[in-house]
């Protein structure tokens, strides 16, 4: 079937090595941007799908108090099925997978395992696709206690969606949002083996068609006379984290004894500047980042080397240094 010029669709990834937007540098070098190509966006994808969930729970269709189970009845006695899709929208469930330890880089390399069969060990026998691989959590806490940024909360929760929906996600993103707010490109998912969406980070979109997306809910919700998202989900990212852990998080990486500055709401970090700012992340510089009262939307993609001997890029604060000055200069 022919996709329509501007939908999330399912596809192989096409990776780009570019960055975001840059003026040239002084020394005449053209900035390393490819506008119609899209790039990997990692972790990023996992706020565009608590968007939709958060759509779909404000028209009614999902119940944000309901066990996970009550739309994915194959999950039942597991972490994720046995909590609320509310605790997958805000990180909330502790689990171990096939009774290991939980170790999340160990676990991240196990589900790149079940995606890509090449990246699988010889003699390999663990689950093929997502629906195996969520099907093995098991609860060790109760959820809705603590904060435990982990894949498969975003699994379950796409899984759940496209069960009260009826459709896939490629399908849900595109006609929700990727077709309403003038996207250029068409944007694409990996797919498990049974053709499910790698829903937590297995996203493809070119930066100016991302730039839209977060105009768009910059915007309340709007784009132009178009209202692609209710202003009253949009205008409550931040406003609306609940009480309890969602509050106070940390960025995966922290230490784990850092401050905790951060809050989370609905798959979006918020860093709790003045401005009101949120924003998607994903590993290697990915970021969607929005700031309403500094009229801002940045998107920034990357390929950044993550090593203890290479420092971390402060981009938070380089994008509210950003914003800043572009607000002065408009003054």
């Amino acid at each position: 079937m022919p996709h329509p010029r501007g939908a999330a669709r399912p596809g192989r990834d096409r990776r780009s090595a570019g960055h975001a937007p840059r003026a040239p540098r002084a020394r005449g070098v053209p900035p390393r941007y490819e506008p119609h190509v899209p790039h990997f966006n990692a972790s990023a994808a996992k706020s565009y799908l608590g968007l939709v969930a958060a759509v779909l729970a404000h028209e009614g269709q999902l119940d944000r108090g309901a066990q996970v189970a009550k739309y994915v009845p194959e999950l039942a006695g597991t972490a994720f099925g046995d909590a609320q899709v509310d605790h997958l929208l805000h990180m909330g469930t502790q689990m171990s997978y096939a009774g290991r330890p939980y170790d999340k880089a160990l676990e991240a390399q196990r589900y790149f395992a079940v995606l890509a069969p090449q990246l699988r060990p010889y003699g390999y026998t663990g689950p093929a696709t997502i629906r195996e691989h969520l099907g093995t959590a098991r609860a060790t806490a109760e959820p809705g206690t603590e904060f435990r940024y982990e894949n498969g909360n975003v699994e379950a929760l796409a899984e759940a969606l496209r069960r009260v929906t009826g459709t896939t996600t490629s399908a849900l993103l595109s006609e929700m949002i990727w077709s309403r707010i003038g996207a250029e490109e068409d944007a694409y998912y990996l797919l498990d083996s049974e053709g499910s969406e790698a829903a937590c980070g297995g996203f493809s979109a070119t930066a100016r068609d991302l730039a839209r997306l977060g105009e768009m809910v910059r915007c309340g919700g709007a784009t132009g006379d178009l209202q692609v998202v209710p202003e009253a989900v949009a205008s409550t990212i931040v406003s609306g984290v609940p009480a309890g852990y969602p509050h106070r998080v940390r960025f995966p990486a922290a230490p784990p004894d850092g401050p905790a500055t951060l809050s989370y709401h609905d798959l979006w970090w918020i860093p709790n500047d003045p401005y009101g700012s949120f924003m998607a992340s994903g590993i290697h510089g990915q970021r969607l980042f929005i700031s309403p009262a500094l009229d801002l939307v940045i998107v920034h993609y990357a390929s950044q080397i993550i090593s203890p001997a290479v420092p971390q890029v402060p981009l938070v604060q380089a994008f509210l240094e950003i914003g800043t000055h572009l607000q002065r200069s408009r003054a």
